[in-house]
């Protein structure tokens, strides 16, 4: 072979080399470089969560105003800021806008390819808004109660609060994915029951939506969460229906489409005993083991352990995919945990329980 072919090969397919290897180096950098800032700054916050130790301080707080004032020295101090009547409703609230700052701030420092998803999370807010405000309505209690001052439509919202009918309130969901349910709930076609699960329903088919659109780890991790949300919902609802006695057809219409359970086996037992022995055959066999006795007396022992269970999933996705998703929705899990036993700690405060009980309790409630 003549010497110029041999040189005009080698050049080829150094030409060939460097281009795959510029393509992988920019399709890494593309890919990780754009979650450097943002899970650096979450390692650090989560420095900040509060400890077990700061927990059993604020236990012995004995009046809600001693709670507000320790937690001063924390992020919460904004939030606090405009407690003035010292109630649980009023420190809970503050901690709930909070939490949905924690996920605001996620949608400000995250990469555009994932910061849209924890928006949809924060769709959550608008979902209890528009259930309470509605339910509050057909109650005839004062809707503006029940409006909790966060979410994507807080103005929305609060126009359906001061609505002075109920068609007045089809009027200003016009063009939300509210609209549909909210009219055949109008016409009587479902009851507020099933007006607030359909939005549920609608919430998490966004979520998963989201999911499945986008590729690589980013959707594995994303996918893997909404999943494990929607499992947590079904199986606490089936569970809660059979110790209340209902049959499948009830239960049915009350689930949310998407999650990795097949459910059908729970619907068709005949009480809570049944379903917790067939769920013994599923990937959550396991986290309910170790605590069947207990979930037997309070479902609410099985909440607590499922939630625990996406935040481990989470945890194990984080350190397989170190620059990640997984980061932040571990953080904002770790976040819910924290305001979760603030508020089980306000409330036991409030009911004036001993100290010591409360540390008992509230560490319970994680």
């Amino acid at each position: 072979m003549e010497p110029g072919a041999v040189s005009g090969i080698l050049d080829t397919t150094l030409a060939v080399v460097f281009t795959w290897v510029g393509y992988k180096t920019a399709r890494i950098i593309w890919k990780y470089t754009p979650y450097s800032y943002p899970n650096a700054r979450i390692r650090a916050m989560e420095a900040k969560l509060l400890s077990e130790q700061r927990f059993n301080e604020l236990a012995e707080s004995r009046t809600l105003q001693n709670f507000v004032v320790s937690l001063e020295d924390t992020e919460y101090k904004d939030y606090l800021a405009g407690v003035s009547d010292y109630t649980v409703e009023e420190i809970e609230r503050a901690l709930e806008r909070a939490l949905a700052g924690t996920y605001e701030l996620m949608v400000r420092i995250l990469p555009k390819r994932s910061a849209p998803f924890f928006r949809l999370m924060l769709e959550e807010w608008d979902v209890r808004n528009v259930a309470s405000v509605v339910k509050a309505k057909l109650a005839g209690e004062p809707a503006s109660d029940y409006v909790m001052k966060i979410g994507t439509m807080l103005p929305k919202v609060k126009a359906i609060a001061e609505a002075k009918t109920m068609e007045e309130i089809l009027v200003v969901l016009e063009g939300t994915p509210y609209e549909e349910p909210y009219q055949k709930l109008l016409l009587g076609e479902i009851s507020p029951e099933e007006f607030e699960t359909e939005l549920y329903r609608r919430h998490y088919n966004k979520l998963l939506s989201y999911a499945l659109s986008k590729k690589e780890d980013e959707r594995i991790i994303l996918e893997e969460f909404v999943r494990l949300k929607i499992d947590k919902l079904n199986i606490l609802t089936v569970l809660r229906a059979k110790a209340a006695g209902m049959s499948a057809e009830d239960i049915r219409p009350m689930l949310i489409p998407g999650g990795s359970v097949r459910l059908d086996p729970l619907l068709h037992v005949d009480d809570l005993s049944m379903a917790l022995a067939e769920l013994d055959s599923t990937r959550y066999g396991p986290v309910i083991r170790d605590v069947r006795e207990e979930v037997e007396r309070d479902l609410g022992v099985l909440e607590r352990a499922l939630d625990r269970h996406i935040l481990e999933r989470m945890n194990e996705l984080s350190r397989f995919y170190p620059l990640s998703v997984a980061a932040p929705l571990g953080y904002i899990l770790q976040k819910e945990r924290e305001v979760r036993k603030l508020r089980a700690i306000a409330k036991l405060i409030e009911d004036g329980v001993e100290p010591e009980r409360i540390k008992e309790l509230a560490g319970d409630a994680a």
